[in-house]
């Protein structure tokens, strides 16, 4: 029993990163994102935010939806 338990602290102690590392990696970026973040930023810029509000992240939004790809 003691075996089972210094077994299963070691895997919480050091198996635990692993899983924070893995959940926290970014997505591959393909060229089709690069494109999409590339046009939806232009398509973004020209709406400052202290003049337009929220038009500037619901066009960056709306743009990353129209190609697909997450925000």
């Amino acid at each position: 029993m003691k075996m089972l338990i210094a077994a299963l602290t070691l895997a919480i102690l050091f198996g635990s990163p692993l899983f924070v590392e893995l959940a926290n990696a970014a997505p591959p970026t393909d060229n089709a994102r690069i494109k999409a973040l590339q046009e939806c930023n232009a398509r973004a810029r020209k709406y400052i935010e202290h003049t337009w509000g929220d038009v500037e992240i619901y066009t960056y939004r709306a743009c990353m939806t129209e190609h697909g790809q997450q925000e």
